[in-house]
């Protein structure tokens, strides 16, 4: 008889990463690695052009060089069919369905897929093939006050405008307004493992190799998309390299599907760097106006944030910037919307905190000018604006730290000894200027599903459809799931990345771990109570299965979200126009920590990513020819270790809801938000110039201590 023996105290204590010692050695085979006989390679040929029509394509010269086993495009490609709701209800980006048209809707386009037996055979041929084009005007001029721009509808992440109040009204009374407009750049994920996909058939039924956020989730979109039995496919993804939301359902996944169809033959397609910049996403450019009104004292009157995102002509994409104030701070008057402008241009899509991250930058940045113009500390300002209740919805929070994450911030950091005044701190050539932002996310979970074995050896095997895209949920999961056996971790194997393990949440909107988790804690009962029931365990072992769906359907309504502050000191040389952050600290309430070793890792590397949007990243477009200036990791320039000073990250205990009984909010994305308006407010007292479009580069510094 195989005995639980009781065990309490995995959770929140800190474990090295149960696969870190495979990563390090190479053993942790990733996408492209996995070996597969008889394997060939395809290479995606992309558009050169902005807008028009495929009129012709030199194939014959292609088909003739050495190794090459076909060339795909639109006139023989297999049918795919996108009428279909997908992830999240909404439809399919219409990029996925290759080689349907000969109509080119953007620069990186994919126009055709050449497939030779190595891979060096087939870029060689992709380089060679001759594409005519039929070339039409295009436009990618994303700005503020263009006719062409709508309201956004709602959608399943949020609703499109919202409204409380007379605005109008309020401003007038008000004694201090703030009316500012603010820009962020079009921004890149790349994640350090490129896109890669690898298809086969076996025995009938679809094998889809790759690198996602979720395997249930690409296995759906594949079966929708080429009309088979979800059943008939399998994804499989152990290890992921990085995601940020990029990986989803992608050209590279359907291109392979297709020419493993055509040739019956295992088929792999990797991405390029370059090719990533035009076939995964990105984070739109922001546009936003943000309008505050105050009594004296700094207590909003009114409150209004206006967001403009780009997205393609071929597909909606809303990136929901406005929505940071409709939890953090109330008004009278509150209103906050998205307005969209259909370009030329590839769809957007999620990437760490969609809309927070561009969107906290606005509001934070407006809220650090209305401390300014009221002389009132920016910390105090946000106290005094703390919201009884949801600004919005009127909910109830479940869980609202962010006073506490100011107070235990400020004392850390020393901000009680920062002169308010800017300008008047020098190092040597440096202006010295401290600043601070507030930080939100929403905490939720989805209904999922997880397996729980209880081996004969006494062992126990979780298997659920996750993914582990280098957040350390394997190993979160593996303590949870020992917490809740009552076991130690080693007696715990945690299989992840496969979809016929079950319906599941994918990594993202900081909802995994949680979702996950609440699955797993839920099997485990069971399993419990089988056990005791059970004198001996079968050699095949006793399996439970669980499915959280009704459990969160009751969970109450409430707002769920974590909380932090961020504090930033920068140094501005303003000579040169260098700006230097020198320290960051980050207090978050984020619910129960389940690994305090990995989690700090998410913690700084979200802020981390808030200095690189504060300063340096930055995707340009040529109006000429519609494509990206430096599509790659020496033209897109972002935060490196030398950029980066020392930074904290820590927390504060929170028993955030008594309707959760896991109590884990995410922390994979809310280390980002507010963190580049802590910096940018930080450069606002070293120099006392504000800086609304960012990045915060040297010309800017420049040019705005000219303007002075």
């Amino acid at each position: 008889m195989t005995t639980v023996t009781p065990l309490k105290g995995s959770v929140g204590t800190a474990h090295t990463r149960v696969e870190g010692r495979d990563k390090v050695t190479g053993a942790a085979r990733y996408a492209a690695e996995i070996p597969f006989a008889e394997l060939a390679h395809g290479w995606l040929v992309l558009s050169t052009i902005a807008r028009g029509r495929v009129r012709a394509m030199d194939t014959d010269a292609v088909l003739a060089m050495p190794g090459v086993l076909t060339v795909l495009h639109h006139g023989n490609a297999l049918h795919v069919d996108t009428d279909y709701a997908g992830f999240l209800g909404m439809p399919p980006d219409p990029s996925v369905a290759l080689f349907q048209h000969d109509r080119v809707p953007y620069a990186g386009w994919p126009v055709a897929l050449v497939v030779a037996r190595t891979s060096e055979q087939a870029r060689e041929a992709a380089e060679a093939l001759v594409v005519h084009y039929d070339q039409e005007p295009h436009d990618i001029a994303f700005k503020d006050g263009r006719p062409d721009a709508y309201l956004a509808a709602d959608t399943p992440v949020g609703p499109g405008s919202t409204a409380k109040g007379d605005l109008d009204a309020e401003l007038a009374r008000s004694a201090v307004v703030v009316d500012a407009e603010y820009t962020t750049p079009e921004e890149h994920h790349n994640p350090m493992e490129p896109h890669a996909a690898t298809a086969l058939w076996d025995g009938g039924r679809l094998e889809v190799v790759d690198s996602n956020q979720g395997a249930l989730w690409v296995q759906g979109e594949l079966a929708n998309l080429f009309s088979l039995d979800p059943a008939s496919v399998r994804v499989r993804s152990e290890h992921v390299g990085g995601g940020f939301g990029s990986k989803g359902v992608r050209a590279h996944q359907v291109a392979a599907v297709m020419a493993a169809t055509v040739l019956q033959r295992p088929v792999r397609v990797v991405l390029t760097r370059r090719q990533m910049f035009s076939l995964v996403g990105y984070r739109s450019p922001t546009a936003q106006r943000v309008r505050l009104g105050a009594d004296p004292d700094g207590r909003l009157r009114a409150l209004a944030h206006e967001a403009l995102n780009q997205s393609s002509r071929v597909h909606e994409f809303m990136e929901p910037s406005a929505t940071p104030g409709r939890v953090l701070y109330d008004a009278p008057a509150h209103h906050t919307a998205h307005r969209i402008v259909r370009l030329d241009v590839p769809t957007p899509t999620f990437m760490r905190a969609p809309g927070e991250a561009p969107g906290s930058f606005a509001l934070e940045s407006a809220l650090d000018e209305l401390a300014e113009k009221c002389g009132v500390d920016p910390i105090d300002l946000r106290l005094r604006n703390e919201p009884e209740a949801g600004p919005v919805s009127g909910l109830p929070f479940a869980g609202r730290g962010l006073i506490a994450c100011f107070r235990a911030g400020a004392r850390r950091f020393g901000w009680a000894e920062r002169d308010p005044r800017p300008g008047v701190r020098r190092d040597g050539r440096w202006l010295l200027g401290t600043g601070t932002a507030a930080c939100t996310f929403h905490a939720g979970a989805v209904p999922s599903t997880a397996a729980l074995t209880a081996e004969a050896d006494g062992r126990f095997t979780v298997r659920i459809s996750a993914a582990d895209i280098g957040t350390g949920a394997r190993t979160a999961l593996t303590l949870i799931a020992a917490d809740a056996l009552e076991v130690t971790p080693e007696r715990v194997d945690v299989l992840i990345g496969n979809s016929d393990f079950g319906p599941a949440m994918i990594a993202g909107g900081s909802m995994g771990t949680s979702s996950w988790g609440w699955a797993i804690t839920a099997a485990a009962e069971d399993l419990r109570e089988r056990l005791a029931l059970s004198a001996d365990i079968p050699p095949e072992g006793i399996t439970v299965r669980s499915n959280t769906m009704e459990a969160i359907a009751a969970l109450p309504p409430k707002e769920r979200h974590s909380y932090g502050a961020h504090f930033a000191e920068a140094a501005v040389d303003i000579t040169t126009g260098e700006v230097r952050v020198r320290r960051m600290l980050g207090i978050f309430a984020a619910g129960r920590i389940i690994n305090p070793l990995t989690a700090r890792n998410q913690f700084v590397g979200g802020m981390t990513w808030g200095i690189s949007m504060a300063l340096h990243e930055e995707a340009v477009r040529d109006p000429a020819s519609g494509a990206h200036v430096g599509a790659d990791l020496a033209g897109y320039h972002f935060a490196a270790n030398a950029d980066v000073p020392h930074i904290e990250a820590d927390w504060l205990p929170e028993d955030p809801d008594d309707d959760d009984p896991v109590r884990i909010k995410g922390i994979g994305e809310i280390g980002i938000v507010g963190a580049a308006a802590a910096v940018a407010n930080a450069v606002w007292h070293a120099t006392g110039v504000r800086h609304r479009n960012l990045p915060i580069r040297p010309d800017r510094i420049l040019m705005a201590g000219r303007d002075a």
